[in-house]
């Protein structure tokens, strides 16, 4: 399975000097039962030193975890982890050595003690969905995500599949307007990302658009300032371009914790 993996990985992206360039990440939507938020939050917590020694280790580029509204325990999900990489191969393949990072984080513990906190990883949370993604476009900017940032995940489907139409759309009609909102200072960063996997007519969503905000005052007063005056013509290119996906689900995202 590993090797099918790493040749998906390997066909999707051509050769390794492309995914050099790019960005890939792992989102892990978790759910968590409201008793169980304190011993997640200590789980998350060793798992954060972890993921420093991997950072340095070069296994990763970074981690954050998220937290998710609406988060109730009939809405889905409550968390969100994030794992950043440079290479799709490294992503896809899990590269590095775990085992190196885990004892770089926590000399000290004996491997019973490590074999308990494994034990209580799996007890804590149900990682419910895993999502492998590319990401595809971004807007210029030096926002650099501090806790507290807010984000906006939008889950979309590209309507009949018809991905590259939906792309464009977002690209040329959208991205353009999320650049001029970041330059006057009224949003933070924009972004787009494509699945890898899963992929298939069965899966939920194709791509996830994220809008970033500092916080949620930047958020509501962006909100509050009058929108630009369209044309006609600019206005069917929106409606034009609003059929080519589906806004499957929207969640609104905390930043609590983060590793650079």
């Amino acid at each position: 399975m590993k090797s099918l993996l790493i040749l998906i990985a390997i066909m999707l992206v051509g050769n390794t000097g492309i995914a050099q360039d790019k960005l890939y990440l792992i989102f892990e939507f978790m759910k968590v039962d409201n008793e169980q938020e304190q011993a997640y939050m200590e789980t998350e917590v060793f798992w954060e030193k972890i993921h420093e020694e991997r950072v340095k280790n070069g296994d990763i580029l970074g981690w954050d975890l998220w937290s998710l509204q609406p988060g109730g325990e009939n809405q889905g999900f409550q968390y969100l982890t994030v794992n950043l990489y440079n290479d799709s191969v490294k992503m896809m393949s899990g590269a590095g050595n775990f085992e190196a990072a885990l004892e770089a984080a926590y000399p000290d513990m004996s491997e019973d003690d490590r074999y308990e906190k494994f034990n209580n990883t799996a007890k804590s949370r149900d990682l419910a969905v895993r999502i492998f993604l590319e990401q595809i476009a971004a807007t210029e900017d030096d926002f650099e995500m501090p806790l507290g940032t807010i984000a906006g995940i939008n889950l979309m489907k590209a309507t009949d599949g018809d991905s590259e139409k939906y792309e464009k759309f977002e690209t040329e009609i959208f991205q353009p307007m999320h650049q001029k909102e970041i330059d006057a200072g009224v949003r933070g960063n924009w972004s787009l990302m494509r699945y890898i996997l899963p992929v298939g007519s069965d899966v939920y969503a194709s791509h996830i658009a994220v809008d970033m905000y500092k916080d949620y005052n930047q958020l509501f007063s962006g909100w509050a300032e009058a929108g630009p005056n369209f044309s006609e013509d600019q206005i069917q290119k929106i409606q034009e371009g609003l059929t080519s996906r589906d806004l499957k689900y929207k969640y609104m995202a905390t930043l609590i914790r983060k590793v650079r």
